[in-house]
């Protein structure tokens, strides 16, 4: 008989892991900012691309990363690994740091984390105070949020990586223009986004995000779905999917499976991960939300789908 510890620390190691938000919160926050000190670098480096594409990290079979940026002629990567809990910054010509991930405060990590640029021969000014959080704390003076726990920042990433890989088969059935599969650092999700092809109204803005960012992002009409793992307005993690603009009945449309429902606070459907971790087919159940969500979309604002559809 197998006691109830290996039955938990099974379940923990699962491909769908659990990630109950109370249990890491603080980790999560800490890390929120530690993505936005990286992210701000690649944002200070990357050439401007359509939809502020060139900002978003990449999930990786360690962790997340930059993927290759810009620099003069040298190019450098920055990568978080929640296998080994590092960080890793190397360049293309041969050259790396790197710091541990672990409890230490955000002031602390990026004091460090600019010192190992600096002797990678990478001097890059970020703007240092955090996006799309209540009251941000400029990095170097944030004190506050100084948690790690390793557990959690690997089930976090082991979430994106079943994520990311049913969000990429669920991106190969559109042959409109679509984005990547990326992890936008500043509202700290997961997405992936289909376009209609035709331009949208301007967008009203977003609270604590500049006017020029999100008109951007939002120039053509979309249908965008993600992940994300939760925060005081909803303390959950979930799979969501929204559109804008949001076309009439998309709110009151049947999506699946049963446990979706339109949240009238954020706007988008919601899927709780939990519904999807413990389901008899979790690729199947996520897939049946996105597929049914962006019908809901694409239905209800008239997109020509049938030109669109693979």
């Amino acid at each position: 008989m197998v006691d109830s510890m290996s039955l938990t620390e099974q379940h923990a190691a699962g491909p769908w892991p659990g990630l109950p938000f109370d249990e890491w919160r603080e980790t999560l926050a800490t890390l929120h900012m530690w993505t936005q000190v990286v992210g701000k670098v690649r944002l200070a480096q990357a050439p401007l691309v359509n939809h502020w594409w060139q900002v978003p990290l990449y999930v990786t079979a360690r962790g997340l990363t930059t993927s290759a940026v810009p620099y003069g002629r040298r190019t450098f990567q920055i990568d978080f690994d929640f296998k080994d809990h590092r960080l890793v910054i190397e360049t293309h010509d041969g050259d790396a740091r790197s710091l541990q991930l672990a409890p230490r405060t955000v002031a602390d990590f990026y004091g460090e984390f600019t010192s190992l640029m600096k002797e990678l021969g990478l001097e890059v000014k970020i703007w240092t105070t955090p996006v799309e959080v209540p009251d941000p704390v400029p990095f170097e003076q944030d004190v506050e949020h100084k948690s790690y726990d390793p557990e959690y920042a690997n089930r976090f990433w082991r979430a994106l990586v079943q994520s990311e890989r049913v969000f990429q088969q669920f991106r190969s059935g559109f042959e409109g223009k679509c984005s990547p599969v990326h992890f936008f650092w500043g509202s700290f999700d997961l997405a992936v986004t289909r376009f209609s092809g035709r331009r949208a109204p301007e967008h009203p803005g977003t609270p604590g995000v500049p006017d020029s960012i999100t008109r951007e992002a939002y120039s053509h009409e979309v249908s965008s779905a993600g992940s994300w793992p939760g925060g005081p307005a909803l303390p959950e993690p979930i799979f969501y999917s929204y559109a804008y603009p949001e076309p009439e009945g998309f709110n009151a449309a049947r999506v699946g499976p049963g446990a979706a429902y339109y949240n009238n606070d954020f706007k988008e459907f919601v899927l709780p991960y939990d519904a999807v971790r413990t389901s008899d087919d979790p690729d199947a159940a996520l897939l049946e939300f996105l597929q049914a969500t962006y019908e809901a979309a694409a239905t209800h604002a008239h997109w020509d789908r049938a030109s669109l559809e693979r």
